[in-house]
């Protein structure tokens, strides 16, 4: 047994050596294993105790043959059979050549199998597997979800499980499905540790509806409500988003038990409300346009994700009426006042500027000729000189005393 070369047994010569306790295994069983060693044909591997077993080296090659493991690594591997003191795993069935009772036992155990996506055909795809033998994979079965251009799958190496096998292995039917929903299922119980309600996530969105969009965000997928998509009010969410768009929400709840999450996109947004009464100050006139009405009043939008309220107290001039669509409707452009300002329930409360007192119009006119002489590069005019026609009559009245 001893190697008089190098005065050390090599890893290949111990797999000679009949008096090495073996582990006992069945056929199909998954385990964690250590790669020891990497020979031109196979990798050998420590799959704990005293036992060893090898699979072929071109399951982990590259493109380029190169081995993608280095002593030392660990892997997954699916234990297929035993002989002459040897034991055969593998991380899949490859694509080489495979016998048909290495694919029975893939089809038993569980055990991944590679293929080659040939042809559409009818139902589904022609799976090629094993260098030559013809199996069938269902449209429901390629994917999550169906895809919009099958022929983006032709010629893609893939991997399936066999979910039929029969006729002696004439009839294969393969799923994809499984080992996506598995690898989902898998990256779940990971994202269920750490993730957490409030967090920010990136995700992509992959339905959208009438009521909102559905996003996977890191690997679960959930629902933007409408209500959530933006500050301002969204009437078409088709407008805003489209299916495959990167975008970044807010976690609002995590029912892992039920599946079902929902997220806020407008909440990853800056919020519009932030510094609310520098931009829109007590006092102030603004331009807005109404936006929806209700028996109580008015909703006035002032700027993207800013919408007041004219109480219908405030619409009538005085006035009671029953409806604010007595006075305003909705797509109408009003001119308005900032009453009251609530950044913390995020609340305006405003007045119709055409509904204002003699004493209001009359310092809204004051101060509507001031910024209008402070564009003009002019002095402003001050407050005591009142309405615009006593402005221009004392201009006219200085002009007439040169």
């Amino acid at each position: 047994m001893s190697d008089s070369t190098s005065g050390h047994e090599s890893f290949a010569d111990l797999f000679k050596d009949d008096t090495i306790t073996q582990k006992q295994f069945s056929p199909g069983q998954k385990i964690q294993a250590t790669v020891v060693d990497i020979s031109q044909d196979s990798i050998f591997l420590d799959v704990g105790g005293k036992s060893e077993g090898f699979l072929e080296r071109k399951e982990l090659e590259d493109e380029t043959g190169a081995v993608t493991v280095k002593a030392g690594d660990t892997l997954e591997v699916y234990f297929l059979s035993a002989a002459h003191n040897e034991m055969m795993f593998t991380t899949k069935i490859g694509g080489g050549s495979t016998s048909k009772a290495h694919l029975e036992e893939a089809y038993r155990s569980s055990i991944p199998l590679e293929g080659l996506v040939k042809k559409e055909i009818k139902g589904g795809f022609e799976i090629t597997v094993a260098g030559n033998v013809r199996t069938f994979c269902p449209y429901s079965q390629m994917g999550l979800r169906r895809v919009a251009d099958p022929e983006e799958y032709i010629g893609e190496h893939m991997l399936f499980k066999i979910t039929k096998f029969s006729e002696g292995g004439r009839n294969i039917v393969l799923s994809r499905r499984i080992i996506l929903e598995e690898e989902r299922e898998e990256k779940r119980q990971e994202l269920q540790k750490h993730l957490q309600e409030g967090m920010t996530v990136k995700g992509k969105i992959t339905t959208i509806k009438d009521f909102g969009a559905f996003v996977d965000a890191d690997g679960i997928e959930g629902l933007i409500p409408i209500s959530e998509i933006g500050w301002s009010r969204t009437e078409d969410i088709r407008e805003v988003l489209t299916e495959e768009q990167e975008v970044e929400v807010v976690i609002l709840k995590l029912d892992w038990e039920n599946d079902r999450f929902s997220f806020s996109l407008k909440q990853a947004l800056p919020d519009p409300w932030q510094d609310i009464d520098k931009q829109f100050p007590a006092g102030s006139f603004h331009t807005g346009k109404v936006i929806r009405l209700a028996k109580f009043g008015a909703f006035v939008n002032l700027a993207a994700g800013i919408d007041g309220l004219i109480h219908i107290s405030k619409l009538g001039g005085g006035r009671r009426i029953n409806h604010p669509k007595e006075v305003v409707e909705e797509g109408q452009t009003v001119e308005v006042k900032i009453e009251e300002t609530d950044a913390e329930q995020k609340r305006i409360s405003l007045a119709l500027a055409g509904d204002m007192t003699k004493e209001e119009a009359a310092e809204k006119e004051g101060a509507d000729v001031r910024q209008y002489m402070q564009k003009q590069k002019q002095p402003a005019a001050p407050d005591s000189l009142g309405t615009l026609g006593e402005i221009l009559k004392n201009k006219l009245q200085e002009k007439e005393q040169k």
